[in-house]
């Protein structure tokens, strides 16, 4: 699998009585058996507020490297599909529970996941080999 973008934004209100703005959107999207897919994680955006707690990270960005910044809503979608590569072929995930998006993160190595984000940035694109290289054993 070739992943060649892993990226996060905020929703903005598109009408007064839509309810948008409390949802962030992160987005993978990864060749695979010469196919481009995306996946695309639609989350509430509280839980950016509290990635403390269930990763390492203190700070946004979480990856500063000073020609490249990697917020956290860039790494939900990627982690999403690391943990659970039958999201392969899926191309919406929506979490609303607070449980279910810390389980994502658990076990995950989230020390590679520069790797990834090098990788794209130099080569434009990542081979991953098996997601099981960035789950903790």
């Amino acid at each position: 699998m070739l992943i060649s973008v892993c990226k996060g934004y905020e929703l903005e209100k598109e009408k007064s009585n839509t309810s948008e703005d409390f949802f962030n959107r992160s987005e993978v999207t990864f060749i695979e058996n010469g196919q481009e897919r995306t996946l695309h994680v639609l989350y509430l955006r509280y839980f950016d507020e509290l990635f403390h707690e269930f990763t390492p990270y203190k700070q946004d960005p979480i990856i500063a490297d000073g020609t490249t910044n990697v917020y956290f809503k860039d790494i939900v979608a990627l982690v999403c599909l690391l943990k659970n590569p039958g999201l392969r072929t899926r191309k919406r995930l929506y979490i609303n529970s607070k449980h279910e998006f810390a389980s994502y993160f658990q076990n995950i190595n989230l020390n590679k996941l520069p790797e990834i984000f090098k990788g794209i940035q130099q080569n434009k694109e990542f081979e991953l080999h098996s997601p099981l290289e960035f789950i903790l054993q």
